[in-house]
């Protein structure tokens, strides 16, 4: 039987008045089977409208993040529902300003959160047939247009923005184990490992927003490994690629470690670099390396190579001042005047 959304009443495969005549009752377990029967069935929709492109707030979110509810907390007297994170720094219900007497957990509505979750996978998952021990049949869910892995980093990114730092991480652990798991179906796609890659950065940040730096090295470090392996001629996972080295290099920074924070700005450096050779017409590229040239001579200037730093300034402020930015571009403009004007600041102070 082929699975839908558990909330959805429409198009059921015991419901015969939901199907059209002459549909064929016998689908076979595939993606193009699945899509070439389609005009012969009604899609099943999910009541709360989650499965359209258009996301919408419902019964399964916090009015407070705007995500979907984690750890759900209900307010007493009110009963009204939030994050446990979000409704904690709260003393009146933010929905009708009742004094919340004590917040409890309401573990029903959260299990109806998971299990929606659950039921808009988009990987094709493999089950055990209890008829049949070992032998395993594919389950396809089709009744979603959103898919789950971007609908979810979509949710974590919701979170994030409002420090539900722990409902983000769940998320985004999700997302990673989706595609862990159709990476060990279909091997290291570029597709594949590029998401992999994002959703490991955004793990990092996550830790790193709490303070958590050994955690979001681990992630930015496997954020890396998964980008080196697909083609630098792209624009987006280049950039991806290198703010993942600069943000480990921040780090060792702050740690202390001033020659691992060079060797993985040098490491970004040389990514950009690499990548206005393909893209040089490119001015975000451009200003990109121009900023990892700073960040380069800043270490070399406190680790007193005074020579490095003021070659790395001198080259970061030639580039700068040699590009040529569209009128209509104005946001790239202040950005480039921003870092120039960093630069010559930094070469004034020698």
């Amino acid at each position: 039987m082929t699975p839908v959304c558990p909330f959805t009443k429409a198009s059921r495969p015991d419901d015969a008045s939901c199907k059209r005549p002459g549909e064929n009752q016998n689908k076979q377990q595939t993606v193009n089977d699945s899509k070439s029967q389609q005009e012969g069935a009604i899609s099943p929709k999910c009541p709360f409208g989650y499965d359209s492109q258009t996301f919408k707030l419902g019964p399964l979110s916090c009015m407070i993040c705007q995500a979907l509810l984690f750890q759900c907390s209900k307010c007493m007297p009110c009963s009204h529902v939030y994050c446990k994170a979000c409704i904690s720094r709260f003393k009146d219900c933010p929905l009708c300003g009742a004094d919340i007497e004590k917040i409890e957990d309401d573990l029903d509505l959260q299990s109806v959160v998971d299990r929606f979750i659950e039921g808009h996978a988009r990987i094709k998952r493999s089950q055990v047939d209890s008829d049949k021990e070992g032998d395993k049949k594919q389950i396809i869910y089709e009744d979603v247009s959103v898919e789950r892995g971007s609908f979810l980093m979509q949710q974590a990114m919701r979170a994030l923005r409002a420090n539900n730092i722990e409902s983000a991480k769940s998320r985004l652990s999700v997302c990673a184990e989706d595609v862990r798991e159709q990476l060990e179906m279909t091997g290291n796609t570029p597709e594949l490992c590029s998401q992999l890659g994002a959703v490991f950065g955004m793990l990092g940040d996550c830790c790193r927003s709490t303070g958590d730096a050994s955690s979001a090295i681990s992630y930015f470090e496997e954020s890396v490994n998964f980008l080196m392996k697909l083609p630098k001629d792209d624009l987006e996972i280049t950039h991806t690629l290198s703010v993942s080295l600069n943000k480990i290099g921040d780090l060792k920074y702050y740690e202390g470690d001033l020659s691992a924070a060079r060797s993985y700005y040098f490491q970004a450096l040389d990514v950009r670099r690499n990548a206005i050779n393909h893209h040089s017409a490119v001015p975000s590229q451009v200003i990109d390396v121009a900023i990892s040239l700073a960040k380069v001579a800043d270490v070399d200037k406190n680790l007193e190579n005074e020579d490095k730093a003021t070659a790395n300034f001198q080259e970061a402020i030639k580039l700068l001042e040699s590009l040529t930015v569209k009128a209509e571009d104005v946001s790239l403009e202040q950005r480039r005047l921003s870092v120039l004007e960093f630069l010559n600041s930094q070469l004034g102070k020698k």
